[in-house]
């Protein structure tokens, strides 16, 4: 099997790339600086991420700088979704203690159960492929709620009104807004196998190894990405919800903003 790829072969798989940009600059559909912008930031952060990944795996202290790789992501994507909705007072900590959970739960499993030995590169690939797929389902999430509380306030307030506990009076917001944000995992789980090959099972494949244990230990990844991406988003929508209220059930200030 090949592994060692030649610079003229990785510039090989720009094709489609070069394909999109030119009928963007011929057809005037303004495509051409976000695909490249996007493809150039890419191959510089995977590159980046490639060489830090050699000097860390061989070093001695591979197990430290995994696990403090591992919590630079979790405070990175805490920050992302932080950016994305400044506004929900303690939003910060919600994100963070969202995915923070998620993330160690799966770790556990994967670990404590010794699916995969507790090796350096299997924890910064399984936090990442956790938070990978958590984070933007989140972002989508925190941000759809912070703007339907804003908009259906006056929904809210009549439920208020009419002796609606806090729960209760945005119960049907938090619940669109987390059917709404978790359509993609689930979408993307049901035709898992039939449309779509995974690539954590498609790697080991590659790599050699037997079909069937691929396929379960890529089962096992799904099924606790399924989970994590589910219980964050639920986290973050309900503490979200709850912030959209006073202590004497009226609407927070920064909602009426």
């Amino acid at each position: 099997m090949v592994t060692d790829i030649s610079p003229i072969q990785a510039a090989a798989s720009f094709v489609l790339v070069a394909i999109v940009v030119g009928v963007s600059m011929w057809r005037r559909l303004g495509l051409e600086r976000s695909v490249l912008w996007a493809t150039v930031r890419a191959a510089v952060q995977l590159l980046a991420v490639g060489a830090l990944f050699t000097i860390i795996f061989d070093s001695r202290f591979a197990s430290l700088w995994s696990w403090l790789w591992v919590a630079a992501m979790v405070i990175i994507s805490g920050w992302v979704v932080t950016r994305r909705v400044s506004a929900v007072p303690g939003i910060a900590i919600i994100g963070l203690a969202a995915i923070a959970t998620t993330m160690a739960i799966v770790l556990l499993v994967v670990f404590g159960l010794q699916i995969l030995d507790t090796e350096p590169v299997a924890v910064v690939v399984i936090a990442g492929i956790t938070i990978g797929n958590t984070m933007p389902s989140v972002v989508q999430a925190t941000q759809r709620i912070a703007d339907q509380l804003s908009e259906e306030r006056g929904q809210v307030e009549a439920l208020l009104s009419l002796g609606f506990g806090a729960t209760d009076a945005t119960r049907q917001i938090t619940a669109d807004v987390a059917r709404l944000a978790l359509v993609p995992q689930i979408e993307r789980t049901k035709v898992v196998g039939i449309i779509a090959l995974p690539g954590a099972m498609t790697g080991l494949l590659l790599a050699g190894v037997d079909p069937i244990d691929a396929v379960l230990l890529q089962l096992v990844v799904m099924l606790l990405v399924l989970g994590s991406v589910a219980v964050s988003v639920v986290v973050v929508t309900t503490a979200i919800a709850r912030r959209a209220l006073t202590s004497d059930l009226r609407i927070a200030d920064w909602v009426a903003r």
